[in-house]
């Protein structure tokens, strides 16, 4: 999505956001998340965290040709390019749409994550050595973030802070926090950083899931679709 169209998004994703809040605690909502509490199907993924890996790997050969993030998604632009070497993404599920190429690549990750109830977004971040992210909020407080670290450099491993909570990744420990919360991420490591992060719908009970699934299906076709669109 163009960074202009991405900004103008924002203004009903905002009055959305206010409405869930009732539910979610607006500036009281939690950061991190207890997973076996609060979403226990990711625990199918950090069961599969070998075979995931292992189809990873081979991506890792030709890593500096996947796409930098900001190429397959215009609006990330600031926070993928404003910083020195890379953020590369290998996508495999945008909001319900699935980049077939991609996919074929990697059938077993695609066969656990197809399993996920409420699956939103699912990709590899792949950072280079020397790569941070700068501060930024996601834009809505419909979806949570888990992160599965696949490869961690053992010195000096990179970091995300997530509101005002430091965590330094380690291999096979998946973690699940509130995008929407300003976040940063630092790899002053000399090697790769990856992490499949897959985002889920946030657990809500009606009405707020209900608007949730029908947000959904709105950014699926104004916004993930353009994604795959881009891989093309």
């Amino acid at each position: 999505m163009h960074p202009t169209l991405f900004a103008i998004s924002q203004l009903p994703l905002r009055c959305v956001n206010a409405a869930l809040d009732l539910h979610v605690g607006g500036s009281r909502r939690e950061v991190f998340f207890d997973i076996d509490e609060t979403y226990p199907a990711l625990r199918e993924i950090d069961r599969n965290a070998d075979s995931i890996r292992a189809e990873l790997m081979p991506l890792l050969s030709d890593w500096e040709d996947l796409p930098e993030y900001h190429v397959v998604d215009a609006a990330q632009t600031r926070i993928s390019s404003s910083t020195p070497h890379r953020w590369k993404v290998f996508l495999l599920y945008a909001m319900g749409e699935k980049p077939a190429v991609n996919r074929q690549r990697c059938p077993q990750t695609c066969a656990v994550i197809d399993d996920i109830p409420d699956l939103f977004q699912a990709f590899f971040s792949i950072l280079e050595g020397g790569k941070s992210i700068p501060a930024h909020c996601g834009p809505y407080r419909g979806y949570l973030r888990y992160h599965l670290p696949l490869v961690v450099p053992a010195h000096n491993p990179p970091n995300i802070r997530v509101k005002d909570i430091t965590h330094t990744w380690r291999d096979g420990e998946s973690i699940l926090f509130d995008d929407s919360w300003e976040h940063e991420v630092h790899n002053d490591a000399a090697d790769l950083r990856v992490v499949l992060i897959v985002d889920v719908l946030r657990p809500m009970p009606f009405p707020f899931h209900a608007v949730n699934r029908l947000v959904s299906v709105f950014i699926r076709y104004l916004y993930g679709r353009g994604l795959v669109k881009n891989l093309r």
